[in-house]
């Protein structure tokens, strides 16, 4: 996690990654992939390195300026908080193969392109809220443009709500 600024204080979940509350935690298929390898990456090669590092570092006697060690106990508490929100959302996740679903229509895990008002056109792919990434296209499965999005068909013409008026 990157800054603590972008942290909900009462889950230390990022904000974005937030659910709707009584939401259901969906996944893509390669989504859920990715986070179960940094949960095995974490737990099997980063954190045992940490720890080596903060048992030398301990070793050495005066821990109160001691950087590796502080740094060290610093990162552990980092890779555990992660350890446990990897727990929570891999324990909670429901996958969803896109590949399953009607092709009719737009469902999770649909990669969709539209035409706007001013003429240009915008791809974007539903997915979960661990798997966004606005500069891919990657939006969550509750964000505006999905719900607008949300089972309609080629041709359908949609409705996006914004900030700035209906699109």
């Amino acid at each position: 996690m990157s800054n603590t600024d972008d942290l909900d204080d009462e889950s230390n979940t990022p904000i974005a990654q937030r659910l709707p509350v009584g939401a259901k935690n969906y996944m893509t298929p390669a989504g859920y992939a990715k986070m179960q390898a940094e949960f095995k990456h974490l737990v099997e090669i980063e954190r045992p390195q940490v720890v080596q590092t903060v048992s030398w570092a301990a070793s050495n006697g005066d821990r109160s300026e001691n950087g590796d060690y502080i740094y060290g106990k610093r990162r552990l508490r980092e890779i555990d908080r992660r350890l446990r929100y990897l727990t929570k959302r891999i324990e909670n996740a429901e996958v969803v193969d896109s590949r399953l679903q009607d092709h009719q229509r737009v469902f999770f895990g649909a990669t969709v392109t539209y035409a706007r008002q001013d003429g240009g056109e915008c791809t974007v792919t539903i997915v979960g809220a661990d798997e966004i990434d606005p500069l891919k296209g990657c939006v969550s499965w509750f964000s505006p443009i999905a719900r607008a999005l949300s089972k309609a068909q080629v041709g359908d013409e949609v409705v996006l709500h914004t900030p700035a008026g209906k699109e």
